[in-house]
Parts: structure tokens; sequence; C-alpha cells
């Protein structure tokens, strides 16, 4: 079976969603997948995350993490729930130590090269890259980066369509975070016809990169 960060390093995208009502999250998931995206990373952001999880893992083929992981209990009941790897804002050396005692992978979100040696240090050399835009975006990237040839980044953070081929460009970037295709509109509309149209669009932009 593929690893997660091979699975992600295949579909070079994560879709980023906060899901305010669990009962959503199972035929979201499903319209992520119809759109040739079968992720999802579900953000710790609203009451229904842990059930909404829960909901999205009856179906294996969906690669399923927990996002905005700040707490070791939360990785507990995002585990318990069904995700098979977890991402947080920040690096908290708490929440990577209770990763590591549970063998989940962690991406921990850094912003200056300090928390990148911090990440490294704890062997970890995939992190996530967040707010990617509100920190300068894909030259603040390649110039973070450079020093560390061996750490993969999947940046996260004001990321549209229109800039997802910059960040893929970039050689350190493993995947791209981003939330367009599961907008709180959408899914309050209940129009998931249109993250599927979104999803596809989205898969076929990043699979027509060279």
């Amino acid at each position: 079976m593929p690893t997660v960060v091979e699975r992600l390093a295949r579909l070079r995208l994560v879709p980023v969603v906060v899901i305010d009502r669990a009962e959503v999250a199972g035929p979201l998931a499903q319209a992520l997948k119809a759109g040739g995206l079968p992720c999802a990373e579900v953000t710790f952001r609203t009451a229904a995350a842990e059930a909404a999880i829960r909901q999205i893992a009856r179906d294996p083929d969906i690669l399923l993490g927990a996002g905005t992981v700040l707490k070791p209990d939360q990785v507990d009941r995002a585990l318990d729930a069904g995700a098979t790897y977890i991402v947080t804002p920040g690096f908290d050396p708490k929440v990577v130590q209770r990763c590591q005692q549970r063998s989940v992978p962690v991406f921990p979100g850094v912003a200056t090269a300090t928390e990148i040696s911090m990440a490294l240090d704890a062997g970890i050399d995939v992190v996530k890259f967040f707010p990617a835009e509100a920190l300068g975006g894909v030259p603040t990237l390649k110039a973070m980066s450079a020093p560390f040839s061996m750490v993969r980044f999947i940046p996260t953070g004001g990321i549209g369509p229109e800039k997802l081929l910059d960040y893929l460009g970039v050689k350190a970037v493993l995947a791209v975070g981003g939330s367009w295709m599961v907008a709180a509109k959408l899914l309050e509309a209940g129009n998931l016809a249109e993250v599927t149209r979104l999803a596809a669009e989205a898969t076929a932009l990043a699979r027509g990169k060279p």
C-alpha cells in the first residue's frame, strides 16, 4: 500500500474543509472523489469535525487527514474517528510526540527557518507552509526551502487555482492545500455538483503540469 506521503505526492492537492454539519461530510467526500480528488483534510475548527471524520472514514479510498489539530487529545479523537494523518497550524512538540507515539504521519505548520529546524530535529521532513500567501507566497517558500533541500512542503493558506501551478512548480512542494473547491458557501448551499466540477478542474490543472 502506498504511504500517506506517496498518495499526497500523486494527488498533488489537498482539499482543506471546514464542516459545520457532520451529515454533509460523507456526500462531500464522494463529490470530491467523483472529481478525481479522493482526499480531504477536515479541520478541527468546529464541533462537528470528529463526527465528520467518522463519516468520511467509511470509504477507505479517501485519503483522510485531520487539520488544525492543537492538542494531543485531538490527535487521539481524530485517529480514533478514522483519520490517517494529522496536520497542525504550527509546531507543537506535544502534538508531534503524540502522533509519533501512535505511529501516524504528522505535518506540522511552519512559518520560519527555526520551525523547520525543529521539525527536522523531531525526525519530520514533510511540513505545512502556513499561511502561505500571507507569508509572501512562492518567493518566500523558495527562499525558505533553499537551505533545507531535504524537506518537502505542503503550502496552505490563501491559495486559489490561479496560483496552483506556481506552487506546484516549486521543486520542494509535495502537494498544495486549498479550500476553493470546498468553499463554505458551496457546502451551505448543498452544491456538491460544483464541488465535483471544481475538484475535477483543479485535478486536471495539477496533472497538466509538465
